[in-house]
């Protein structure tokens, strides 16, 4: 178990959390929510003793082992994975490289005899034997191949990396486990694998995560975190929303209902007070109105922007066709013999292991980058709107919000302009803010921006929701599902694309594509697709 008590955060004058006095006990999985800047990566890092409290405390129980999810990809680049992933239970670790440097004594003491009895009973005790075969099975479960258990971290590619801190983490059965934005860059056979992981662990979790389908899956609880404090909730994030959004409309309505009586009791008050035979009648609804108390309805901290994507012409019969289209990158083909066709109305979901080959494939739509053989011929009128993944090149000049995004915008109004960014939650002084050192989610806000104004009739969106927060994906994906024209995403966010897509295509590693209308869910539980992508794997 840890709770917090009395726990206050202050950086400067502005409190971060306030008296937060809570409870995570062992079985239950606590998912933890907030606006961006609410703290809640800061609030793991108080739990975990990486940053100290300025008031209050933190407790865990005696003996309990905590465990987090690091985020430095590099600390571990002159370890091997296994032994990265052995690191997570620091106490066996330690014990095995002891035990490995007494054993390498070419002068073996009576002491070092019984210090090794002693390390040897401790390994025994913390199932160290078991030890490289519980991390194999980790990472072999992460989708890490067994051939790369043993090579160095600074060999693999950064998202093999993500996938062995995970494990990392896990290893170990750790009393109390801390992740943060845990399915960031996972493919989807490994998110769903880490979702039955966590569903059946028994001791505590704590998770940060803007995957709504994964808060929904995996949680227990979760822990709301608005204007300093936390509030705990029983149930999963659309409980949370549901109960959150029942409880504010019933105080509304209780307050609507207060009002009116108080305005029925002022009323007979002005009416009848000077009335000596009414006086007394008119004393007691004075007392009854003093007695009647609205409740104080504290708006929340959640902000969520206004995205509406509207096509300013409708596109024709002939929207895109793809024909065997092949593309090799630094030696290795990524797109092969990719072919099809898009249809009028289609929301198409882009997927598959390697996002490279999805990112490829939006380039040579978009007519960045030229394939090896195919062609792409789109209709003639279709106007697209692009999302990359890397926005980049985009923030180079020295532009304030204000000037970038005037470039798209029709009206020279600075008026219509300011309303239009208030709306897209740009308010007061940030129009001012200069592009190239804007947050990597005020930037994409910004693209969304963009595509709005486009006003196109295609959107090309890769990976649009990272960076962003959970009001802002749910703006964006409402937005998505009302949009009445023709959308290619890629997207890791399972709710974003059950709820947008209605037709799924599943780039293979090599001949071409599995192509289906059907919604996502059935699509992950279809046989045959599953059959074909193991043939391609």
């Amino acid at each position: 178990m840890i709770q917090t008590k009395n726990v206050t955060l202050r950086f400067g004058k502005r409190t971060l959390f306030e008296d937060v006095n809570l409870k995570f006990t062992a079985g239950n999985c606590y998912g933890l929510i907030g606006a961006n800047g609410a703290g809640k990566s800061t609030f793991l890092k108080l739990l975990s003793g990486e940053i100290e409290t300025s008031s209050g405390e933190v407790m865990i129980s005696k003996g309990e082992r905590l465990s987090v999810l690091k985020q430095d990809h590099y600390a571990y680049d002159e370890n091997t994975i296994m032994e990265t992933v052995i690191m997570g239970n620091e106490k066996l670790y330690q014990i095995s490289k002891e035990k490995e440097e007494l054993y390498s004594h070419t002068e073996f003491t009576e002491e070092d005899g019984m210090r090794l009895a002693e390390l040897e009973a401790d390994f025994m005790e913390l199932n160290g034997w078991e030890a490289e075969s519980e991390a194999g099975e980790l990472l072999s479960n992460l989708g890490i191949p067994v051939d790369l258990h043993y090579n160095l971290m600074k060999d693999v590619p950064a998202k093999i990396k993500v996938k062995v801190l995970l494990a990392q983490a896990l290893f170990g059965n750790p009393d109390i486990l801390l992740l943060d934005e845990p399915t960031n860059n996972l493919d989807i056979d490994a998110i769903r694998w880490l979702e039955e992981f966590l569903i059946n662990y028994q001791n505590t979790v704590i998770v940060v995560s803007h995957d709504r389908h994964f808060l929904n899956k995996v949680c227990t609880h979760i822990a709301d975190i608005d204007y300093s404090k936390i509030k705990l909730y029983v149930g999963n994030y659309d409980f949370w929303y549901e109960s959150s959004q029942l409880a504010l409309k019933q105080m509304k309505e209780s307050n609507k209902k207060k009002e009116e009586k108080i305005k029925e009791l002022q009323d007979f008050i002005a009416r009848f007070s000077a009335n000596a035979s009414k006086s007394k009648q008119a004393t007691s609804r004075k007392k009854m109105l003093e007695k009647i108390e609205l409740d104080e309805i504290v708006p929340s901290s959640r902000k969520y922007p206004y995205i509406d994507f509207t096509p300013e012409k409708v596109s024709g019969k002939e929207i895109l066709t793809v024909s065997n289209v092949t593309k090799t990158i630094e030696g290795r083909k990524v797109l092969d013999n990719v072919s099809f066709s898009i249809l009028k109305g289609d929301k198409v979901a882009f997927v598959g292991s390697d996002d490279i080959a999805k990112t490829t494939l939006f380039k040579i739509l978009m007519g960045e980058m030229e394939p090896d053989q195919g062609e792409v011929v789109w209709g003639k009128t279709i106007t697209k709107s692009y999302f990359p993944q890397d926005n980049s090149e985009y923030f180079k000049k020295d532009q304030t919000i204000m000037e970038w995004i005037g470039q798209y915008y029709r009206i020279d109004d600075e008026t219509v302009l300011r309303g239009f960014l208030g709306r897209m939650l740009f308010s007061g002084e940030d129009v001012f803010k200069k592009v190239p050192v804007l947050s990597g989610g005020e930037k994409a806000r910004c693209m969304l921006s963009k595509c709005m104004l486009e006003a196109s009739n295609m959107l090309i969106l890769d990976e649009p929701t990272n960076h962003l927060d959970l009001e802002t994906i749910t703006s964006l994906n409402n937005g998505l599902i009302k949009y009445n024209s023709e959308v290619l995403f890629a997207s890791h966010d399972h709710q974003f694309i059950e709820t947008i897509a209605n037709r799924i295509i599943e780039i293979l590693p090599k001949n071409g594509v599995i192509d289906r209308r059907i919604p996502y869910d059935e699509y992950l539980e279809n046989k045959e697709v599953i059959e074909i992508r193991n043939q391609n794997s």
